[in-house]
């Protein structure tokens, strides 16, 4: 006679949602572990996410100093973003779009500092 199989431990416990927020925030960790540093005078990434069946697609958006390979760190921000999010949240990431705000040359960091002391 077979014996019966084992019940799944797993199936029964129920589900778990995470929200776009908290998606956002990994991705938006991740976008700063991949720029590696914040410019001078500028801000950290932010993101926006969007989810729909364990499929996310993030929106990063961030500064660079200038000059930089732009292309470069852009493609090094999606793959890292892309990465975190399916490691820790583990959905699909089917596109990472990354906005660069702003460039941060050494003359604006200049005016920055000037436009404080004033």
């Amino acid at each position: 006679m077979a014996a019966e199989p084992a019940p799944d431990p797993v199936r029964g416990r129920g589900a778990t949602t995470i929200a776009d927020r908290v998606v956002a925030k990994i991705a938006a960790q991740a976008a700063g572990e991949a720029l590696e540093a914040v410019p001078e005078g500028g801000s950290r990434p932010h993101a926006s996410v969007v989810v729909h069946r364990d499929v996310a697609r993030v929106s990063v958006s961030l500064e660079l100093d200038y000059p930089s390979d732009v292309g470069r760190r852009c493609g090094a921000v999606r793959s890292r973003v892309r990465a975190r999010v399916e490691e820790l949240v583990g959905m699909e990431v089917h596109e990472v779009t990354v906005h660069v705000e702003r460039l941060h040359s050494p003359l604006t960091r200049q005016a920055t500092r000037r436009d404080r002391l004033s």
